[in-house]
């Protein structure tokens, strides 16, 4: 094959560019070109090697030679300009003219050369044309009838050629046929190979990209009904392809998602229209993995009508689907995130509105009774200005435990809250809170128990601890009415001691309970609510209780009461200093504006 590979480069040189770019195309020219130059030159090198054996030639086979040039032209055609249909018309009409006058002169229809036009629309068939080949015929029988004619009237030349003459003719005849037609076969041969390998080199391609693509592509039939489904599809869903086909794609669509499925692919199929659905599919085997559940989409389109199809039902549709389970993870996210925003902005407006209260009624006490206090034109006795300086300290002390209370949950959501451990035995420290409050207990008419066992000697922040006992006991305190009871237990469990302080109060209601703890938040609390209160006391308590890498259980009910327990660790050695929560930044930004805030006050002389 080495000695042939420069004329095969020569006859790929010969190609059209615009037929270059197509294999099949590219092919069929090369199989034009190469038989009628390799032919035609070997009969014209024949030639002088005839003349050898032959002696001088007739006029007819010196015609016959000269013709022989024709197919090179017809080659040199197609190498210029590409038309392909074109010049397998000139081929046609060159060899029907050959055949034609070289039968003519041996005897007409007779003539062994008249079988050679059998040979013309078989030419014309390789270049897959139903024109060139309706042409080709046209050639032959126009050239046959003429044959007869001329024979049927005695038009043909007197034969002049002897015997052997006549002989070498006729051997000229049948080599050059068999030449001929043997450069056919191979050039239909070569066709056909081509073909079969460009046609398996696509499908080759189809069937790679089918299985390396991570999108299922899926042919459905009538009802839905799968056709077809890509490898693909055992890496999505966890099964073999054939557990898919028929309606097995189907019953593993989520029951809920079952009418979408269907509607998108009913309408793709009548409507001729791309639909797109999202719906949730098993995931693996039932038994192994019942109830996983995965996203995906499905973009459907038609096939075009196959031929003999009754009615567009019929039609089968061809759908792309494609796992988008972390896009539905990220919508939720985002989701999530729009309602912690919306919750945030919500708990900034109640902030404003709480605060206004919180702020502006002690402010409004300690300026009018000083007010009262500082005019000269009001006689005041003794009595009634120890009454407003006790208001106007009231009132102070209040608003600088809602400022301290801002303060110290801004410390904590911004991870700047310092605790400092300590041993101690917190049995001091829950007797001392008791005593502390036991005269606001007296006067709201409410009765304080405590149960508290021997406890050992613990190692947390006693400032911290001493804190949130207060913020429990006054909370039971302000929100149980009066003739209930307020009971403090603490006990040992384990490596952790707990202290729950339970009311016979309000209660809070199922829809209140899981947002307690939240800043600034209060059960059905609003601008002209019944207790006073920022919504901070819980906040801290849970914050407090979370850098001692402690836990808050919050058990209530409306009308009956509520049980608050607080479990802290024994001995707890580290810092627990947490990064801020994004969506509780606005305690920050209204703690600063507080402490931005001085209010003077007035020292008595």
């Amino acid at each position: 094959m080495s000695f042939l590979t420069p004329v095969w480069n020569y006859v790929d040189a010969l190609v059209h560019p615009a037929a270059q770019q197509d294999a099949l195309t590219a092919a069929r020219h090369r199989a034009f070109i190469a038989p009628r130059l390799l032919g035609s030159f070997a009969a014209l090198a024949s030639f002088p090697v005839y003349i050898a054996f032959r002696g001088v030639p007739s006029a007819l086979e010196v015609g016959v030679f000269a013709w022989l040039v024709a197919p090179i032209l017809i080659a040199y055609f197609l190498s210029r300009t590409g038309r392909y249909e074109n010049a397998h018309i000139l081929s046609s009409l060159s060899l029907t003219g050959l055949v034609g006058v070289v039968a003519w002169c041996t005897g007409g229809i007779g003539s062994f050369a008249a079988i050679w036009l059998v040979l013309v629309p078989l030419e014309a068939a390789l270049s897959a044309s139903r024109r060139v080949v309706a042409l080709a015929s046209t050639f032959a029988l126009v050239a046959a009838g003429l044959l007869l004619i001329c024979s049927a009237a005695g038009l043909l030349p007197t034969a002049g050629t002897e015997a052997g003459e006549h002989g070498a003719l006729a051997a000229l005849g049948i080599i050059s046929a068999a030449l001929y037609a043997t450069g056919l076969a191979l050039g239909a041969e070569s066709l056909a190979r081509t073909s079969f390998w460009l046609l398996y080199a696509e499908e080759d391609r189809y069937r790679l990209l089918a299985r390396n693509i991570t999108d299922v592509i899926t042919r459905h039939g009538r009802n839905g009904a799968v056709l077809f489904v890509s490898p693909a599809a055992e890496t999505l869903f966890g099964v073999g392809t054939n557990e898919l086909s028929g309606h097995g794609l189907f019953e593993r669509v989520h029951v809920g998602d079952r009418p979408a499925y269907l509607t998108a692919l009913a309408d793709s199929a009548s409507l001729g229209e791309v639909r797109s659905v999202e719906f949730r599919i098993r995931r693996g085997d039932a038994a192994a993995q019942a109830g996983r559940f995965v996203w995906v989409e499905m973009r459907c389109r038609p096939f075009d009508r196959v031929a003999g199809t009754a009615n567009a039902g019929d039609r089968e549709v061809v759908a792309v689907l494609r796992d988008v389970s972390d896009r539905k993870t990220q919508e939720r996210a985002i989701e999530i995130a729009r309602a912690e925003s919306e919750r945030a902005n919500a708990a900034k407006s109640r902030f404003l509105a709480t605060m206004s209260h919180e702020l502006r009624t002690p402010l409004n006490a300690i300026i009018g009774f000083s007010e009262m206090l500082s005019d000269d034109s009001i006689v005041l006795n003794e009595a009634r200005k120890l009454e407003y300086a006790k208001v106007i300290n009231d009132s102070g002390r209040h608003l600088l435990a809602v400022v301290n209370g801002i303060l110290d949950m801004s410390k904590m959501e911004t991870g700047n809250f310092e605790i400092a451990p300590e041993p101690f035995v917190p049995t001091q420290v829950l007797a001392g809170c008791c005593d502390l409050l036991a005269l606001k207990a007296r006067d709201a008419g409410v009765e304080l128990k405590t149960r508290i066992a021997d406890l050992p000697e613990v190692v947390v922040d006693r400032r911290a601890l001493n804190q949130i006992l207060i913020n429990l006991i006054s909370n039971a305190i302000k929100f149980t009415p009066r003739g209930g009871t307020v009971t403090v237990s603490a006990i040992c469990e384990g490596a952790t001691f707990a202290i729950t302080v339970a009311d016979t109060g309000v209660g809070i209601g199922e829809d209140d309970l899981p947002r307690i703890g939240e800043a600034f938040f209060q059960a059905r609390g609003n601008y002209d609510r019944k207790h006073d209160g920022s919504g901070l006391g819980l906040s801290i308590v849970k914050g407090l209780v979370q850098l001692h890498d402690g836990e808050v259980d919050i058990h209530s009910r409306l009308n009956e009461g509520t049980r608050i327990t607080v479990r802290l660790p024994i001995d707890f050695e580290g810092k627990n200093n947490r990064a801020p929560d994004p969506i509780k930044l606005v305690t920050q930004r209204a703690s600063e504006f507080v402490a931005a805030v001085r209010i003077p006050v007035k020292k008595s002389a």
